[in-house]
């Protein structure tokens, strides 16, 4: 039965302004900027944008809380995370429309967002008692000293969203913050805030005022984040030049970061792979729905020269009748289209580029021309785009293009294949199709990539590390290392004689 949506004025939220302390906040500049619906490339709603000043009074909140937040027991912060969890699955169908409408998402996709952010609510509640300590042995006398280590809360922690999932990343991203006795401050990404906004209004009242705040706002809010000295901790899930700034930024009080971001990661098909396996897993591996936006799209595809021409047939004629570009809030639509018209100009000139280095076109390439004449003229759709021929210098095999662009390399000498897999600066995912144990353990061990699928690709799992290597990032999320990575651990000496 497929799901039923409210209306979606229903999903949308009514307060437009800054959440902070328990209370919705006019910005202190009055500064309003619109925020679109990427389907059509209208305005849905003006949306404040914090400034430094209001950022400093949102922190200022933040840490006040923390002084009381950080006493609180074990069951006290399970209650609260469980009963956020259960809140957001009573309203998993308005927040799935509240980010379709304004990410240009399929909604149906976005219903799965919603209750993955629940789960990890559920998931950093169960974790809480894994914030232990250890008694340490040394040399000396045992009963001469008693050394121990506890788990502190580090105090206000900043967490900046991408623009692909935000209610998603928004809600699961706090749990582990929070769980672990930390407060924190939310920023929305630029171009869809909303579902952000609507998680603090169904939240209100969850937490104690001051543990989860949530400041819509551009370069400034972030800036004044980044570089805040109450703010303890920097997070980002975006690009790698996004984290690049944050991180220097935060250099400057010494704040450590934890950064997931980009990837231009690699599927690799073996002859001996199962056909139809690999064939589904390089139409799903690219996250074709979401338009390719995804820090996991396996955008780039080594094909075995002996299999090459006959899944890329395959995978093409099941593209064609499966990813329907529509409005996003429609659960009909198979396929959403790029946040902005900044990232639809961006993905067209890397097709451009494409070209231009002499890739071949082998699908798609453009707009969608079945919209041309339709409300949705004015959307950031591209199609389903395919090269072959593509060649490791070109920008296509070389950058994240952050759309539904993929690149094909058939190869047959797999030292070769293997070291233009390594290639490039990111290390992400990546993905094995093969029937032979040896060959998967192998290839795994070469690849450089944080997170390595073997005849699967682009599931997450709770409790199994997510992260990446190289200039995709550091840290580890969706596991217990992200809890940790949230605390600070005391060293203890006690003299016993």
């Amino acid at each position: 039965m497929p799901p039923i949506f409210p209306p979606l004025e229903q999903a949308l939220p009514s307060h437009h302004d800054l959440f902070y302390n328990g209370a919705w906040r006019k910005p202190l500049a009055s500064t309003y900027n619109d925020t679109l619906n990427p389907s059509t490339g209208k305005p849905i709603t003006r949306v404040a944008q914090a400034s430094a000043s209001d950022v400093d009074a949102a922190v200022e909140a933040a840490h006040e809380a923390f002084l009381s937040w950080r006493k609180t027991t074990i069951a006290e912060r399970q209650a609260c995370l469980h009963r956020a969890g259960a809140i957001l699955r009573e309203h998993a169908g308005e927040l799935a429309l509240a980010d379709a409408v304004n990410t240009g998402n399929p909604v149906t996709e976005m219903l799965v967002d919603a209750n993955r952010a629940a789960n990890s609510l559920d998931y950093f509640a169960g974790l809480i008692p894994m914030l232990r300590g250890e008694t340490l042995p040394g040399p000396f006398p045992a009963d001469a000293y008693l050394h121990y280590t506890v788990r502190e809360p580090i105090g206000v922690v900043a967490r900046f969203m991408a623009s692909n999932h935000p209610f998603m990343f928004a809600g699961s991203r706090m749990a582990s913050v929070i769980a672990a006795g930390n407060t924190v401050v939310v920023k929305p990404p630029d171009q869809a805030p909303l579902s952000c906004l609507r998680l603090a209004e169904l939240l209100d009242g969850v937490f104690p005022p001051g543990v989860l705040n949530i400041l819509p706002g551009g370069p400034e809010c972030g800036q004044a984040l980044a570089t805040h000295p109450l703010v303890k901790k920097v997070t980002l899930i975006g690009s790698v030049a996004t984290g690049k700034v944050i991180q220097r930024e935060a250099a400057d009080t010494l704040k450590p970061t934890l950064l997931e971001l980009g990837g231009k990661n690699a599927l690799i098909a073996f002859p001996d792979a199962n056909i139809d396996q690999l064939v589904q897993g390089v139409v799903n591996g690219m996250n074709f729905a979401w338009a390719g936006q995804s820090c996991g799209s396996l955008s780039r595809v080594f094909l075995h020269k002996s299999i090459h021409d006959e899944v890329l047939d395959r995978v093409v004629q099941i593209i064609q009748h499966k990813y329907r570009p529509g409005l996003s809030t429609d659960p009909a639509t198979t396929m959403g289209s790029l946040v902005s018209k900044v990232a639809q100009d961006r993905v067209l000139d890397y097709i451009a580029s494409a070209h231009a280095e002499g890739a071949k076109l082998f699908h798609g390439g453009g707009k969608p021309a079945e919209l041309a004449e339709t409300e949705l003229a004015g959307g950031f759709f591209v199609q389903p785009t395919i090269f072959t021929d593509v060649l490791p210098h070109m920008r296509i095999a070389r950058e994240e293009i952050f759309g539904p662009v993929m690149s094909v390399f058939p190869w047959t000498d797999e030292s070769e294949m293997l070291r233009i897999v390594n290639s490039t600066s990111y290390g992400l995912t990546g993905s094995i199709f093969t029937r032979d144990l040896a060959t998967a353990q192998r290839m795994i061990s070469q690849v450089e990539a944080g997170f390595v699928w073997v005849n699967e690709v682009g599931k997450h799992f709770l409790n199994v590390p997510f992260g990446g290597v190289k200039e995709s990032g550091n840290g580890r999320d969706e596991c217990l290392d992200e809890l940790l990575a949230f605390t600070a651990v005391k060293s203890v000496n006690i003299k016993l004689q």
